[in-house]
Formats: C-alpha cells, structure tokens, sequence
C-alpha cells in the first residue's frame, strides 16, 4: 500500500532505478520502495522500422543492462515511454515548434503511450515486458497549445504533454494504465517486484 515499505527485508539485493525521470521517481516512492538512482547514459534513438512497442522494450532493457553492469549485485529497473499515433513515434520536443506540431497531430485523436519496464541482475535481464494505455484528446484551441508550449512543461515528456500537470487538461478519457501513461505501470512492476523477492 502507498506509504508503506514494501521492500522485502529479507531480499539482501538493492533496488536501482536507471532513470533520472521525476516522474518514475514519483511513482516507486508513492508505492513506499527504497531505491538508489544511476542513470544509464544508453543511446536513445529509434531503430529504422522499430515500432513504438519495440522500441520502448528495447530501450528498457538496454538501460536495465547498463546499470546492472555497473551494479551487479542489484536489481535494475529499467524503463522507457514511447508515445505513438499512425505508427510515429513522438518523442521529446526540443523547442516550441515541435512542440506545436506534436500537440496538434494530437489535438481531437486517441495515441498510444506504449511504457516498457525492465528487471536486470548480474548483467542479465531476468524479465521485461511492454504495457500500453490508450489516451483520447479533446480537440485543442491554437490559443491553448500556445499557452501550453509557453511553459516549460512539454519538453522532458514524451509526446509533449504532461498527464499529471497542466497536459492532463487536454484529455477526454485514458484506456488503461493512467500511472502507466506517466511512465511507469506501477501495479505491473510491483508484480514484478514480488515474483522476485523484492516485495511482500
């Protein structure tokens, strides 16, 4: 339960997240685990022909392997969020124009945010899997995506929007995961979490 202490005393592996993400941060800590954070530094772009599926679960377990590397007698969590509508991959807008080209394509439509979560220990992945959330946008204003891309909010998140800040506004309805669209399916690595011993 949320603020409790999950982690499993008698596990003697710590728990790494290789993630710099608020976000995922966030989430593990609201579960109640105790976790250390190395960020994994892998490359992150797309593969030609990679689809936004693919390419989350890869990057999660790319990063996973990276940090496990570093730290062997722990277990890694990695994770990565892929948001995607007509088979592109939006990724994180680097400046407003972007930005305003992301919102709009998105503007009155249902995309898929696709999270893939990855667990590592001693340089092996151990399990790894792809959760998908369907999220609906209303139709957006050009006045509100020019307020929206004003603020500083679009540019670390996938897809150009925020569902835990001012983004979360512009949705109509989210079929799945909320958590999951935030970047991390949190009751799915819990489960995880368990069947490895590192939660009661």
């Amino acid at each position: 339960m949320p603020g409790q202490n999950l982690i499993n005393s008698q596990s003697t592996a710590p728990l790494v997240l290789a993630s710099g993400s608020p976000r995922r941060r966030q989430l593990l800590s609201q579960a109640g685990l105790r976790f250390e954070i190395v960020e994994s530094g892998v490359d992150e772009r797309q593969h030609q022909g990679e689809t936004g599926r693919d390419f989350a679960q890869r990057m999660a377990g790319e990063k996973a392997m990276a940090v496990s590397a570093q730290r062997p007698g722990a277990i890694v969590l990695g994770a990565d969020t892929v948001v995607e509508i007509d088979g592109q991959v939006l990724g994180k807008p680097e400046n407003p124009a972007q930005a305003r080209t992301m919102l709009n394509l998105l503007s009155g439509r249902t995309h898929r945010v696709h999270t893939g979560f990855a667990l590592a220990r001693a340089g092996g992945l151990i399990e790894r899997a792809v959760i998908t959330s369907e999220v609906r946008f209303r139709p957006l204003s050009d006045a509100e995506i020019e307020r929206y891309i004003a603020t500083d909010e679009p540019y670390d998140k996938a897809g150009g929007y925020a569902i835990q800040g001012d983004g979360g506004d512009f949705i109509a309805g989210v079929e799945g995961s909320s958590a999951n669209v935030m970047g991390l399916p949190i009751d799915e690595v819990l489960d995880s979490l368990r069947r490895h011993g590192m939660v009661r």
